[in-house]
């Protein structure tokens, strides 16, 4: 008889990895997990042309708080996601967000610092005069503030935090299995096993999708609409002439942004939403830095008016289209079915609290830690979005 295994999860990214490894550390019962990954290079993953960024300046209680998680669980990664007692290097670089605002921001800029600081984010407020102090290289002339992350943000090596939970996973048991999903076997009531490119089946008792942009997809097969889609991002990677120090990674109010990355930047800005179509290729439109980007960035930062373009690719958001946050938990009719999608572009960051959150709804069926009750499924029938202003 074909064994059945406790849990299938399909799509072994960050955020699967990350349930799998949780669902195995769960102190309850021993759980068989296997992860299905078409990848095994994980070159076209979106986990790994991630700009790897970890904020806590959100306006959303629940985005907050699991960023919160991934800065706590960073401060322990070597102990949890070791093996055989070797460090764990992620490439973390802990330096603050700095979210720039015009007049029109402002009020907006400080209802989200009391929701910020009511949960104990470590966030300042800087008027026009204290970011022409701390910025000098920065033109502020069309600036009324800021707001800048003090401790807890930064960014890492996105790969590397993939691979760590990956390989820790499978020293704890998990198997990975190099195939490609092609269908679930399921009814109205339960999803009873995945349906592989090679004429297998993968039969689980819970079924797991963490398929990021293929997402939708993988919902369809079980006559599902989720309003997950792929969307293309561009990252551009230059150089300047001129040192610039002390560099946070800077949100302009046009919605470019930039980050210093070793010796040199990296830049991008999310298109208009009426530019912005579905999109599963990894062209490079370079055009869209030198007409869109680079003026941003020069009229932004001086310094930045003579600057050579070293390297570029384009990797994919999982957009989910009613509110661009994440999607978690099981579905309404379907409830061995659970869904780990839809994070817009911070899924890395809330990777280490959507596994825990995961593996406690399969394990004790409810949150025992976070309450993420308002980012379910549910909320896609009720069409009930949930606003989060501070999208990047």
């Amino acid at each position: 008889m074909e064994a059945t295994r406790d849990v299938v999860i399909v799509g072994g990214g960050v955020i699967g990895s990350a349930i799998a490894y949780f669902l195995k550390v769960t102190p309850v019962f021993s759980v068989t997990v296997t992860v299905i990954e078409k990848d095994p290079s994980y070159e076209f993953g979106s986990t790994a042309r991630s700009w790897g960024g970890v904020r806590q300046q959100f306006s959303t209680p629940e985005n907050i708080q699991m960023s919160q998680y991934a800065q706590e669980f960073l401060g322990q990664i070597s102990r949890l996601l070791g093996i055989d007692d070797t460090p764990v290097d992620v490439s973390y670089h802990e330096q603050g967000y700095l979210f720039l605002a015009e007049d029109r921001h402002i009020p907006r800029l400080y209802s989200n610092n009391a929701i910020q600081k009511g949960l104990g984010v470590n966030v300042g407020l800087l008027d026009a005069d204290d970011l022409a102090r701390g910025v000098p290289w920065m033109n502020v002339s069309d600036l009324a503030g800021g707001s800048l992350g003090l401790s807890g943000e930064g960014w890492l090596d996105a790969y590397s935090l993939n691979q760590a939970f990956r390989k820790k996973a499978i020293s704890l048991g998990v198997a990975y299995s190099a195939k490609e999903a092609v269908g679930l076997e399921c009814d109205a009531k339960r999803v009873s096993a995945v349906l592989l490119a090679d004429g297998t089946r993968l039969a689980g008792s819970h079924i797991v999708n963490a398929a990021g942009p293929a997402a939708s997809g993988v919902a369809k097969w079980a006559g599902i609409d989720l309003p997950v889609r792929s969307r293309k991002r561009y990252a551009y990677s230059f150089s300047c002439r001129t040192e610039i120090t002390g560099c946070p990674l800077v949100i302009d109010p046009s919605g470019g942004h930039f980050r210093p990355e070793g010796r040199q930047f990296l830049s991008g800005c999310s298109p208009e939403p009426e530019n912005d179509p579905d999109c599963t290729d990894f062209d490079v439109d370079y055009g869209w830095f030198e007409e869109h980007i680079w003026p941003i960035l020069a009229h932004r930062v001086p310094a930045f008016e003579a600057i050579k373009l070293e390297n570029a690719w384009a990797g994919h958001y999982a957009y989910n289209l009613l509110d661009q946050n994440a999607i978690l938990g099981s579905h309404p009719d379907i409830a061995n079915f659970y869904f780990a999608n839809g994070f817009s572009g911070h899924g890395l960051q809330q990777s280490p609290a959507d596994g825990r959150a995961i593996a406690e709804l399969i394990t004790y069926g409810e949150y025992s830690s976070l309450t993420l009750n308002r980012i379910s499924f549910e909320r896609l029938v009720t069409g009930e979005a949930i606003s989060e202003h501070n999208i990047v």
